[in-house]
């Protein structure tokens, strides 16, 4: 009884899979969720949900994007008390935490910038091939390179230091996501970014042409398609 009952939880778990692949993240957030029904503290099942939340929240309007965020730093946190081994959980946890920044003050920024880079750190010392948190790490330290000398004095005097990095540190981590998962269009487009803040155009050129060779997986990539067309556009003087 006990078998039947695992093997199909695993069936299950694969068909919340295979519509999350899909991109079908309505049907697989309630996958997920009657899944968590059965059993609310497992660990494999709340990061997914931290997954599909953020997922929901990159694509849906602005407006209504905070309360998936939210959901989404919820499962996580859950998914690290049930198993704080579990790489994932940290992964989405920082992924979480660096979308629900944008509503915080200062203050709660500059804290959270310290709760993701542990995050991220944790994650990566646990799976040093999670090509996820690397390329979250990438963007973190893009951020970090886009504020001013100023504003990092202000932050340390103010509310507390914020973490060391910037664009090189971004650069290495992105190329480490790359490495292990060269198809992903994320891990390409972040990089391309990188460059563009850094002011090299042309490198950044050259890595969203490889981007868009490469195909849609998330919803979002289609938003990043149309910004790296629109990149490629201006600098060849087409733009509309």
């Amino acid at each position: 009884m006990l078998l039947g009952s695992t093997l199909a939880t695993y069936d299950s778990l694969a068909v919340a899979d295979s519509s999350f692949a899909l991109m079908q993240y309505d049907a697989a957030r309630s996958a997920y969720a009657a899944l968590l029904q059965r059993d609310s503290t497992d660990p494999g099942v709340l990061w997914r949900l931290a997954r599909v939340n953020i997922c929901m929240g990159d694509t849906a309007a602005r407006s209504r994007r905070e309360p998936y965020y939210r959901a989404a730093v919820r499962y996580a946190r859950a998914g690290i008390v049930a198993d704080d081994s579990l790489g994932e959980c940290h992964t989405w946890l920082a992924a979480s935490l660096g979308n629900i920044a944008m509503y915080e003050g200062s203050n709660t920024k500059v804290e959270l910038a310290g709760e993701i880079k542990n995050e991220l750190d944790r994650a990566i010392a646990l799976n040093s091939s999670d090509d996820v948190a690397w390329s979250i790490l990438g963007s973190f330290f893009r951020a970090l390179g886009n504020v001013s000398w100023l504003e990092r004095t202000l932050a340390r005097v103010l509310y507390g230091k914020l973490p060391d990095g910037g664009y090189e540190d971004a650069e290495a981590a992105l190329k480490k996501a790359i490495a292990i998962a060269p198809d992903v269009m994320r891990h390409q487009f972040e990089l391309g970014l990188v460059y563009a803040d850094w002011g090299k155009p042309e490198e950044a050129h050259q890595v969203f042409e490889k981007a868009m060779t490469l195909p849609v997986t998330r919803l979002s990539d289609l938003r990043a398609l149309e910004r790296m067309k629109r990149f490629v556009a201006r600098l060849q003087g087409k733009e509309d």
